[in-house]
């Protein structure tokens, strides 16, 4: 992200909260935001990375990464999970269902 960029995009952040879906995974929490632009005429979605971090000192805080994305993009970025997801699953995993792979490395232990 270029300098530009960063001050518009915590500007953008600020915007109105309409939907919250998050998503806990082990240490790390992901939450897909929909937020309305300031004049409440578009809206986009944020997606952030949150990762508990315990300090030496025994205290956590939370390492965040976000990504920014807007309406114009959704179907190309489905598009592409979708096709990485797929591509992992089939290659890795001889198309099992990643429940099914989970499931039988917690058998292993």
């Amino acid at each position: 992200m270029y300098r530009e960029d960063f001050g518009r995009a915590e500007a953008q952040d600020r915007g109105d909260e309409v939907y919250s879906k998050p998503v806990r995974a082990g240490k790390r929490t992901y939450f897909f935001d929909v937020k309305s632009t300031r004049d409440n005429s578009d809206f986009y979605l944020t997606i952030t990375e949150s990762k508990r971090r315990t300090e030496r000192d025994g205290s956590f805080t939370y390492d965040k990464h976000k990504i920014f994305l807007y309406k114009e993009d959704f179907e190309k970025f489905t598009a592409g999970l979708s096709e990485v997801i797929t591509y992992i699953r089939d290659t890795f995993f001889d198309g099992q269902s990643f429940e099914d792979v989970h499931e039988d490395s917690s058998e292993e232990r």
